[in-house]
């Protein structure tokens, strides 16, 4: 299996790296890092994001990293043969983009592929409130099959930490893109 990571430029860039180290190392691995993105790791984990993902590299897991100006990277094309793309997390302006048809730097043109091939394309959308224009967005990309996915939580996991709040997001993110997981506890378990 082929999977494309893309992280853009909003608030959570964290999640991305956990959902990354959690996603099973014999899936390929593709991660595309938009410019925001790298601004946003600076100031909510003080860290240059490319060094986040070398320490999950040293860890043992083979991945390919791409920079959103690639836009002509192997991975831009529906020939290559990706099986499911995650945006995590995807800011307003990225889902715009996807919803109106725009695939102007490597993470848009990815998602437009997903789109066309009828691929799983799992977009989770970051932010509080959220105005009528991302809710018209987020309506016409569901229609299309897209996976709206946004970092919410489920009380019935009984999280305790902020550890297991993420381990519930990133774990409900897998089975939508139907990688098992043991990361939080299922409905009816535990309780």
């Amino acid at each position: 299996m082929k999977m494309i990571v893309g992280i853009s430029g909003a608030s959570g860039v964290s999640l991305a790296i956990r959902f990354i180290r959690y996603i099973p190392k014999e899936i390929e691995l593709f991660v595309i890092i938009s410019e925001s993105a790298k601004v946003v790791a600076q100031k909510e984990i003080e860290n240059e994001i490319e060094a986040a993902l070398d320490s999950i590299i040293k860890d043992g897991r083979k991945m390919f990293l791409f920079d959103e100006d690639e836009i002509g990277a192997n991975i831009a094309s529906g020939s290559f043969g990706v099986n499911a793309m995650a945006i995590i997390p995807t800011s307003m302006d990225m889902l715009a983009k996807i919803s109106c048809g725009i695939a102007d730097e490597l993470i848009s043109r990815c998602a437009s592929v997903m789109i066309k091939e009828h691929k799983k394309l799992l977009i989770a959308p970051r932010e509080l409130p959220l105005s009528a224009i991302a809710l018209e967005n987020m309506l016409k990309l569901s229609r299309l099959n897209i996976i709206i996915a946004p970092p919410i939580m489920g009380y019935y996991a009984k999280t305790k930490d902020l550890t297991s709040m993420e381990n519930f997001i990133i774990g409900k993110w897998l089975d939508a893109l139907e990688i098992q997981n043991n990361l939080y506890p299922r409905w009816g378990m535990h309780q």
